[in-house]
C-alpha cells in the first residue's frame, strides 16, 4: 500500500513539473515575436519583444526585493548594534560606580567602650598648712 502512494505522489510531482514546462515553452513561443512599446521615461518608447520586457521585469523585481530585504537586514544590525553599545557603556558605568564606591573611605563601625571599672580610692593627703593654722597653736 506505501509503495502504491509512493508512485502516485512521484507520478503527481511529475505531471506538474510537465505542465509547467510546457506552459513556459508555450509563453515563449506567443510572447517571442509580439511587438510592444515600453515606455520609461518622457519621449522615450522603444520598441522591443513583449518576452524580452517581461523577462526584464522579472529580473528587476528580484533585484529590487533583495535590495530592500538587505536595507531591512542592515537595518536590524544597526539597531541591535545600537543597543548592544548602550548595554556595553552601561555596564561599564555601573562597574565604573561600584570602583568609586569601593575607594571610598568608610566610617569604622562603631564599638562601644568596654565597661569602666570603679575609680580606685584617693590616697589620704594630709592637707598643708597655713600661716593662720600656725598662729592659733
Amino acid at each position: 500500500m506505501a509503495n502504491l502512494w509512493l508512485k502516485i505522489k512521484i507520478w503527481t510531482k511529475v505531471l506538474l513539473i510537465s505542465a509547467m514546462v510546457i506552459y513556459v515553452i508555450l509563453f515563449t513561443y506567443k510572447n517571442a515575436q509580439e511587438p510592444v512599446k515600453f515606455w520609461y521615461w518622457f519621449g522615450h518608447e522603444p520598441h522591443t519583444n513583449l518576452l524580452l520586457l517581461v523577462l526584464c521585469s522579472f529580473l528587476a523585481g528580484v533585484v529590487g526585493t533583495v535590495l530592500a530585504r538587505t536595507t531591512i537586514r542592515t537595518l536590524q544590525q544597526v539597531s541591535e548594534l545600537q543597543d548592544r553599545a548602550r548595554s556595553q557603556r552601561m555596564d561599564r558605568d555601573m562597574a565604573d560606580i561600584r570602583a568609586k564606591a569601593a575607594m571610598l573611605q568608610t566610617k569604622a563601625p562603631y564599638v562601644a567602650p568596654a565597661p569602666a571599672q570603679a575609680p580606685a580610692p584617693a590616697p589620704h593627703v594630709t592637707p598643708i598648712e597655713t600661716l593662720e593654722d600656725r598662729t592659733q597653736m
